[in-house]
């Protein structure tokens, strides 16, 4: 996947356009579509980040390596954030029992990111499952191409939901009794046009990042 998205550099420049691609794994980003070939500004392998949204800012979407680096960016639609979203968590769960294996005896907390990530898409159906309640009850009779399209990311979303589940139950069965128990993740629930948010959606934010 590839594609325009908007990247915080800092207070000075704030958001500017960048061309992103996501392959093999790897989300890469480089100053425009037509710079591809001189080179990326910077790129991150997704198995080790942390993919985060924000509850305001229905375009926004963080990636984030614990402790390290994070990218703040913002997508041009709602629908094309949770597009990005989808295929950075399709991204990560294309990960064989061998690769897991060997990432839950390398990196202890391989678990609990997986966890964050089947939160995030507990979230996401919540909203999608949201937009076709809207699309079919609207005013005037239900909307079909809304609901057509709200319909393809839900599924999109649910596929990504089952593969990451999976990856967390070969995780805790490879770390064996020691793990903690599973809970399935408590989605965010919008009533009144509120969201009603859980200390695990607040996120350290630093004040600027390297322009680049």
């Amino acid at each position: 996947m590839e594609g325009i998205l908007w990247k915080w550099t800092n207070y000075w420049n704030g958001w500017q356009t960048r061309w992103f691609v996501l392959e093999n794994g790897i989300i890469s980003y480089y100053k425009s579509q037509e710079e591809v070939c001189q080179g990326c500004k910077g790129s991150v392998k997704v198995s080790v980040c942390q993919i985060n949204v924000n509850s305001i800012d229905n375009t926004r979407l963080d990636i984030v390596i614990p402790g390290q680096q994070h990218m703040y960016l913002r997508a041009p639609s709602p629908q094309d954030r949770q597009k990005w979203l989808v295929a950075l968590g399709s991204a990560k769960a294309c990960v064989d029992s061998k690769d897991l294996k060997a990432a839950a005896l390398e990196d202890t907390n391989s678990l609990s990111h997986k966890k964050s990530e089947l939160r995030l898409y507990c979230d996401l159906m919540m909203q999608q499952v949201h937009a076709v309640k809207s699309a079919a009850t609207a005013e005037g009779g239900p909307e079909t191409q809304a609901i057509e399209d709200a319909s393809s990311l839900l599924t999109a979303t649910c596929d990504t939901f089952i593969r990451t589940l999976e990856d967390i139950m070969r995780l805790t069965s490879n770390a064996g009794a020691n793990s903690a128990p599973f809970e399935m993740p408590i989605p965010n629930i919008t009533k009144n046009n509120s969201t009603v948010k859980t200390p695990r959606q607040s996120i350290n934010r630093t004040l600027s990042q390297e322009n680049r």
